[in-house]
């Protein structure tokens, strides 16, 4: 199941139900689980860790040496779960600090030329698609979308089931449960997102009332949060303790109310 073009480390822990196709690099200790099919062209380096059933497509790089000019060249990791798609020329970097590790979960999926940099920590049932750059440190949650050629600062967090419009940038934290564009702006909630991960009416609308309170009402956040019945469901305390808990500061809602702002029904 080794392409006999394929160079692969003598270290390197490969299932025998995978596939490696041609002219393939692993290099160094990785592991590449059952039913991991990795395709002509792709690399594997460094402390790479894949699980099963993740396809790798052709010029994707798993596991390089992370863009942080302080990296000094210790060991550190890439842990990868099961079911993952990374497209053509994708980029996932392994952590910077000594024994540290960049995390990924289950049945993701990262389109052609996406880039995940060096200690990013992606949930599960999330999509990068192409061009989008997570920096370093940046936490994706479970079902977030972010679109084709936006960009995350480090230390960024996206919320489960965020979804972040093409060509956007944050460098604040976007709550869950949102749709954000522009420069960290979030516009309305997710409504097909939620629908389709099955959550019930009531829960939605307790959602849509919380992000009215929170971003479409010119007042103060902490105030507006002193509003907010985080008793209401369990989605809006996600919310509420998100906000709370953020470093960075949260997206703003739009900074002109009414103005070119779709109610969530259209999204």
């Amino acid at each position: 199941m080794i392409h006999p073009t394929a160079i692969v480390d003598p270290r390197a822990e490969i299932d025998a139900s995978a596939v490696v196709g041609p002219f393939v690099v692993i290099e160094g200790p990785a592991r590449i689980g059952a039913r991991t099919r990795v395709a002509a062209h792709a690399v594997v380096t460094g402390g790479a860790e894949l699980g099963a059933d993740n396809v790798i497509h052709s010029g994707a790089v798993i596991g390089d040496l992370p863009q942080d000019v302080a990296f000094g060249g210790a060991e550190s990791f890439l842990r990868i779960g099961d079911g993952n798609v990374f497209r053509e020329h994708a980029t996932i970097h392994r952590g910077t600090q000594p024994g540290s590790e960049t995390r990924i979960g289950h049945r993701n999926y990262f389109m052609q030329n996406s880039h995940v940099a060096h200690n990013c920590s992606i949930g599960n049932d999330a999509i990068v698609a192409g061009g989008a750059l997570l920096s370093g440190y940046v936490e994706l949650g479970d079902r977030g979308f972010v679109s084709g050629n936006c960009v995350v600062h480090q230390f960024v967090r996206i919320g489960r089931l965020a979804l972040l419009r093409g060509l956007s940038r944050t460098s604040r934290d976007v709550p869950p449960f949102c749709i954000m564009d522009g420069t960290h702006t979030v516009r309305a909630i997710n409504l097909i997102g939620l629908r389709r991960a099955g959550f019930s009416p009531f829960a939605i609308r307790a959602v849509r009332n919380a992000f009215k309170t929170l971003f479409l009402r010119s007042r103060n956040l902490q105030r507006a949060l002193e509003d907010v019945d985080a008793a209401a469901s369990e989605e809006v305390r996600e919310l509420v303790e998100f906000i709370r808990a953020s470093r960075r500061g949260v997206c703003f809602g739009p900074r002109t109310l009414g103005a070119a702002t779709p109610p969530a029904s259209e999204e």
